[in-house]
């Protein structure tokens, strides 16, 4: 009796035995699984973030070219119809309304030509009209006057706005990279000009 207790103690010896090398295989595998998938993980998240700093500096990257040329034209463009509109409020001159006027008209017209000739180009491009620092200020400065103090204001800024974008015209036209875009600035030259010269006479 004594010694079939003790071999039956001895088989259930040998089957713990024999099931301890497997659990430990198992969970081997198991971790090593775990360490690889981790390890992955973080490759496609390094490289994720590497994609993502590139994109982030290629969309900081600043506008050059046609691009350019573009943008300080919706600009310029933007500035006239903002202050001009401003005048038909605030101004006191029947001139300077007049003038207004016809400035809201025309760059109003220029904005839909420029728009045009560039959605026909090939990549097309997008004008940004975002007013820049010396336009911004202008126009935030002509809000706050009224009568004879906006008019001096408002004719001093359109000699100068005018000034600006008659010599970004003449430079884009000479040396311009996009065919369109330079045959649009010719063209608009002599309106600009003559705009300019309508302002410097409200001086007078």
């Amino acid at each position: 009796m004594l010694n079939k207790t003790m071999v039956i103690l001895s088989a259930s010896a040998l089957a713990l035995a024999a099931c301890g090398p497997k659990t430990e295989t198992t969970n081997t595998a198991d971790t090593s699984m775990t360490t690889n998938d981790v390890g992955t993980f973080d490759a496609n998240t390094t490289a994720m973030a590497d994609t993502n700093t590139t994109a982030m500096t290629n969309t900081a990257a600043p506008a050059t070219g046609g691009q350019m040329f573009a943008n300080t034209a919706a600009a310029s463009d933007a500035f006239e119809i903002a202050t001009s509109k401003l005048a038909l409020e605030n101004s006191s001159s029947a001139a300077v309304k007049k003038f207004a006027n016809q400035m809201i008209t025309a760059h109003t017209a220029s904005t839909d030509k420029l728009k045009s000739t560039t959605a026909a180009l090939t990549p097309s491009i997008t004008p940004d009209p975002k007013l820049n620092a010396e336009q911004q200020t202008i126009l935030d400065s002509l809000k706050t006057k009224k009568g004879a103090d906006f008019d001096t204001a408002y004719i001093a800024g359109q000699s100068t706005g005018h000034q600006e974008t008659l010599d970004m015209l003449k430079a884009y036209a000479a040396t311009g990279d996009v065919p369109a875009l330079k045959t649009l600035a010719q063209g608009l030259v002599p309106t600009v000009a003559a705009h300019l010269n309508m302002a410097k006479s409200l001086k007078s």
